[in-house]
């Protein structure tokens, strides 16, 4: 028996502004990184334009970063047993 008192559990409250809510359509992301931080630029490319737009950064620390990795291979693992294997082609990198 131990004499460690148990932490009380906490109930997160998430709210989400309507600008938030609506999401932002990304097709390319760039990953950089730095001892203490990860920086995540997710960008919407225009077919046929020079240029590109930065919709949303993240920036998380590498403990989190791994977190999220986690979570996201196990979402990309059951869709791909519900859907089928996601192919990625070489010119499709953008």
């Amino acid at each position: 028996m131990s004499d460690t008192p148990k932490p009380p559990d906490v109930s997160l409250q998430v709210q989400i502004d309507d600008d938030v809510a609506n999401g932002q359509y990304v097709n390319m992301a760039l990953v950089n990184q730095t001892e203490t931080e990860f920086t995540l630029d997710f960008i919407y490319v225009q077919p046929h334009q020079p240029r590109a737009k930065v919709r949303s950064r993240v920036i998380l620390n590498p403990k989190h970063l791994k977190r999220l990795l986690a979570v996201l291979q196990d979402g990309v693992s059951k869709y791909e047993d519900r859907f089928g294997p996601i192919v990625l082609s070489e010119e499709g990198r953008h």
